[in-house]
């Protein structure tokens, strides 16, 4: 088997690695955007901390 035959995978070659990419693609986003919007999240309480202590100290 070289590699061609390996890619072509008998004629279905297209659609594995089509699969391949998308399954590639979901895991990477079940990754990536938990871990953005654990910042953004954080981001976002860290602002609210401020502004509160903002308001407290012009009391």
């Amino acid at each position: 088997m070289n590699l061609d035959q390996f890619l072509h995978m008998g004629g279905y070659g297209f659609y594995i690695w089509t699969s391949y990419g998308i399954a590639f693609v979901v895991l990477a986003l079940n990754i990536i955007l938990p871990i953005r919007q654990q910042k953004r999240a954080l981001k976002d309480i860290a602002n609210r901390r401020r502004r509160n202590q903002e308001r407290m100290s012009d009391l």
